[in-house]
C-alpha cells in the first residue's frame, strides 16, 4: 500500500491538494456559469406571485438534455431550519463543510442541511455533480436528495434526516456506553452498501463509478438500513469498448484502489476495492487507517492480507468487542469476500454483482449466540432441516456445516475448536492471495442459487400443503 504516491505523507496531500486548488482555479469561470443556471431559491420566491405555486423543481440544464428535478430552497429558509446553524444542530463536519440537523417550516419534514465550505474540498463541480446525480438517480440504498439552495455564492444541500448516523459511528472510536453492533447487523449493513453499489454499476445508464465509498458515507436509518451519500466525486464510468476513465486522483487515503492511486485509471472495480476495506472494517472493528496503532497495523488491508492466508489466524481478524458471538463459518465466508475484494490486480476482483449475492446470503443466515449448539443460525424451514440432518455446529465452540449445503467451505472442526487433518482447502484456496478469480466467483454465487434455491422450494412446498 506504499505505493499510494500522491497520499504517501501530509505535505504531499497538502501539495496534492494545492493542485486541486490551482485546477479549481481554472475551471471556475466555467463552474460558477453552470451554477448560474441552477434556479436558485431567490428566483422560485420571485416566480410564486406568477405561478402561484408553493414549491417548483428546477428545470435548468447542466448539460444537454440533463434536468435537475430537485427542490430549490432560499438561504433564509435553510438558516430559519436550522435556526441560524446554531452549534446544538451540527451533526457532524468534514473537508466539505459543516451538516446540520433542521426541520423545513413549510412541511416540517426533519432533513439535513450541508453547508459548503466555500474555503473546502467540495467546490462549484462537485456540487453541480452531487445535485445531477442524486436528481436522476434513486435507489433504497441511496440517500434521498430533497433539494439544494445556490444564493449568491452559499452552496447548501438537503437530504433526507438519517437517525442513526454514520457507519463510522457505530464501528470506532465508541463511548463506554455504546453497544458494538452485533453480526447480523455488520453482515445487513453490508449487504444493503453493495447493493446500492450495484445500482450504481449495473443498473444506472451509463454505469456510476462512486469513487469515494468509505464508512463515514454509509449512513444509517431507521433499523441500521444503509444508505450511500457524498456524491461529489462520483464520474460516469466507461462505455463502450473504453476499460476505464481517466481522472485525477481524488478519495481517502485507505480506502483507494493502488492502481487508481497510481495511474489515475478508474474502474468499477475501483469502488469494489473501497467496498473490501470498509467490509474489513465492519468484520474487524479497525480503521482503514489508524496512525495509533503499531507501525505494520497502521493500514487495515496491509495488516489483514497475510491472515488470509493463514487459517488459524481467521479468529484473530474478528472484530474483539464482538466477545465471539459470530459464526465461524460466517467469519469465513465473509473473509473470503473481503479478501477477493481487496486484491491487488482489479482483474482479480469480483464484480459488485456477486458480491451481493455472497453478502446476500449470510445477511439471510441470523446467528443466534444464545441457541443451543447446533442451531446458532436461524433460516428457512428447509435451512434448518438440511442442517439439522447433516450439518454440524457452525459455532465457535463445535462444528461447521458441510459444502453439500452450499453455505460453508467445507471444513470441519471437532470440540475443542481444532481444525481436522482431513478437512478439504477450497478455503485455503479463496483466500490465496493468487487465488483464480473464477473459482472464487462460482464459490459465491453457489452460495446465494442454493439459497434461492431452497427458498422457492419451501415456497412452493407450502403451496402444495395449502392447496393438498
Amino acid at each position: 500500500m506504499g505505493c499510494f504516491s500522491c497520499f504517501d505523507s501530509r505535505e504531499e496531500e497538502e501539495m496534492n491538494l494545492e493542485k486541486g486548488r490551482d485546477d479549481k482555479m481554472e475551471r471556475q469561470q466555467t463552474e460558477n456559469s453552470n451554477v448560474s443556471r441552477l434556479s436558485s431559491g431567490a428566483d422560485r420566491l420571485k416566480s410564486r406571485g406568477n405561478t402561484g405555486s408553493k414549491r417548483e423543481s428546477s428545470g435548468s440544464k447542466d448539460g444537454p438534455d440533463v434536468n435537475i428535478a430537485a427542490q430549490t430552497f432560499t438561504f433564509r429558509e435553510l438558516a430559519t431550519a436550522t435556526r441560524n446553524f446554531r452549534q446544538e444542530c451540527l451533526l457532524g463536519e468534514g473537508g466539505f463543510g459543516r451538516v446540520y440537523k433542521g426541520r423545513l417550516e413549510s412541511t416540517g419534514q426533519v432533513v439535513a442541511v450541508k453547508q459548503l465550505d466555500r474555503d473546502g474540498l467540495q467546490g462549484n463541480r462537485e456540487f453541480l455533480v452531487e445535485v445531477l446525480m442524486l436528481s436522476l438517480l434513486h435507489h433504497p440504498n441511496l440517500v434521498n436528495l430533497i433539494g439544494y439552495c445556490a444564493d449568491g455564492d452559499q452552496r447548501l444541500l438537503v437530504y433526507e434526516y438519517m437517525p442513526l448516523g454514520s457507519l463510522e459511528d457505530h464501528l470506532h472510536d465508541l463511548p463506554p456506553d455504546k453497544e458494538p453492533l452485533d453480526w447480523n447487523t455488520r453482515m445487513k449493513i453490508a449487504a444493503g452498501a453493495a447493493k446500492g453499489l450495484e445500482y450504481l454499476h449495473d443498473k444506472a445508464n451509463p454505469p456510476v463509478i462512486y469513487r469515494d465509498f468509505k464508512s463515514s458515507n454509509i449512513l444509517l436509518d431507521e433499523g441500521f438500513h444503509p444508505k450511500l451519500s457524498d456524491f461529489g466525486l462520483a464520474k460516469l464510468g466507461p462505455v463502450g469498448d473504453k476499460s476505464h476513465v481517466s481522472t485525477r486522483v481524488m478519495g481517502t487515503y485507505g480506502y483507494c484502489a493502488p492502481e487508481y492511486a497510481m495511474t489515475g485509471q478508474l474502474t468499477v472495480k475501483s469502488d469494489v476495492y473501497s467496498f473490501g476495506v470498509v467490509f474489513l472494517e465492519l468484520i474487524t472493528g479497525r480503521k482503514a487507517i489508524d496512525s495509533t496503532r503499531a507501525h505494520g497495523e497502521q493500514n487495515l488491508v496491509t495488516w489483514a492480507r497475510p491472515m488470509f492466508n493463514d487459517r488459524r489466524k481467521f479468529s484473530k481478524l474478528a472484530d474483539p468487542r464482538l466477545q465471539g458471538r459470530y459464526p465461524m463459518r460466517g467469519l469465513y465466508q465473509a473473509l473470503a469476500v473481503a479478501s477477493m475484494c481487496t486484491q491487488e490486480q482489479a482483474a482479480t476482483r469480483p464484480l459488485i454483482a456477486d458480491v451481493v449475492t455472497a453478502l446476500s446470503y449470510l445477511a439471510s443466515q441470523t446467528y443466534d449466540p444464545n441457541a443451543p449448539p447446533g442451531h446458532s443460525y436461524r433460516g428457512s424451514g428447509d435451512e434448518r432441516r438440511n442442517r439439522g440432518a447433516g450439518a454440524e455446529r457452525d459455532d465457535k465452540g463445535g462444528k461447521i456445516a458441510n459444502n453439500e449445503d452450499g453455505g460453508g467451505f467445507g471444513r470441519r472442526w471437532d470440540q475443542e475448536g481444532s481444525e481436522r487433518d482431513d478437512s478439504p482447502r477450497e478455503t485455503a484456496r479463496m483466500l490465496n492471495r493468487n487465488l483464480d478469480r473464477e473459482r472464487a466467483v462460482a464459490e459465491a454465487k453457489m452460495w446465494g442459487e442454493n439459497w434461492r434455491e431452497k427458498r422457492r422450494q419451501s415456497a412452493q412446498g407450502s403451496f402444495d400443503s395449502a392447496n393438498g
